[in-house]
């Protein structure tokens, strides 16, 4: 832990959601190479918190639970007004980062917004050399977390073997492919030789049980349940245990890919383009996929979204990539 007696002091204010906190991670690196030795606070939803738990020169996480009229970034102001600040990154552009000290301060407004993917623009906001890759900091917890619900699943059932993990499940409205096509691809895939022996793991919160059903269902003796089995960092390690990811445009495939897991993204209505997953182990397969022309994700079929697993497969399993792990 850095000495915050001594230390250049940053306050980083991100987002209450997973998918954001994951694109905009890689400024936990950038801030140690501006700043090195600096402490970091960071103030963030409860969802993503524990994503930066052990995040290196992170040495407090406040957590923002939302409250009627704005009360929480008053909740925040009192618990950082007290301190100069050296820095502050406010990726959330609120008012709160310009009423309090700091030397310098990056604050995050809607020009910035000039079309390209976001993680480009993050790493543009912060003035890095580079483009700013996104990071999961497993550690020591959620090891233990992971291996406590996976290991009797994968003794059980019909035994270890190759994971495809499924997230069957987003927040935001229109960006769930119907839970039914879920189970109708695991059952494709099950049918398929290359899938042999392969395990179907869904992943996801407590309140994802009711899309992530008919997958495990589905899946039978070959399902692994971590649904609602830990935080979001336990899932994480799940996920990095896996050797294919399927799933929604959400914060657990961003996860998927920061993580370097061969990494397929469903996309509707939402811009494939701009929220794509980020990195050279990655697809989507969308609705439609003209940039700028939208269709419902319910006009993804079990066709389209087979055939896309199939080829992920192709890429990073049956011909392994050089830039795959």
């Amino acid at each position: 832990m850095p000495d915050s007696r001594n230390a250049p002091k940053v306050l980083f204010v991100t987002s209450n959601r997973i998918g954001d906190c994951v694109i905009s991670s890689g400024i936990i690196r950038e801030i140690g190479r501006q700043l090195p030795g600096a402490a970091i606070t960071v103030a963030c939803g409860r969802p993503p918190a524990p994503l930066f738990r052990s995040a290196p020169g992170v040495e407090r996480v406040i957590i923002l639970d939302k409250k009627k009229a704005a009360g929480h970034w008053l909740d925040l102001w009192k618990q950082v007004v007290g301190t100069r600040w050296d820095l502050v990154i406010d990726i959330r552009g609120s008012a709160l980062s310009y009423l309090i000290p700091a030397r310098r301060r990056v604050v995050y407004n809607r020009r910035w917004e000039t079309g390209v993917r976001k993680v480009e623009m993050v790493s543009r906001l912060m003035g890095a050399s580079g483009t700013m890759e996104p990071e999961i900091f497993l550690d020591a917890q959620s090891d233990a977390d992971r291996r406590a619900v996976l290991a009797p699943q994968l003794a059980a059932g019909s035994g270890p073997g190759p994971i495809l993990a499924l997230a069957p499940i987003a927040h935001q409205p229109g960006k769930s492919w119907p839970a039914d096509r879920w189970g109708e691809l695991v059952e494709r895939l099950k049918a398929d030789s290359r899938f042999d022996g392969w395990r179907f793991m869904a992943v996801g919160g407590p309140g994802d049980r009711p899309p992530a059903t008919p997958a495990l269902e589905a899946a039978g003796p070959r399902g692994i349940d971590f649904i609602g089995k830990g935080d979001i960092l336990a899932s994480a390690d799940a996920i990095a245990a896996a050797d294919l990811f399927v799933g929604n445009d959400s914060g657990l495939m961003h996860v998927a890919a920061a993580l370097g897991r061969p990494t397929l993204g469903l996309f509707g209505p939402t811009e494939w383009w701009l929220y794509g997953p980020w990195g050279t182990t990655t697809r989507t397969v969308a609705s439609n996929e003209r940039r700028g022309a939208f269709a419902p994700i319910e006009a993804l079929s079990v066709d389209q979204v087979f055939a896309a697993v199939l080829a992920l497969h192709a890429d990073f399993i049956a011909s392994p990539s050089p830039a795959a792990p």
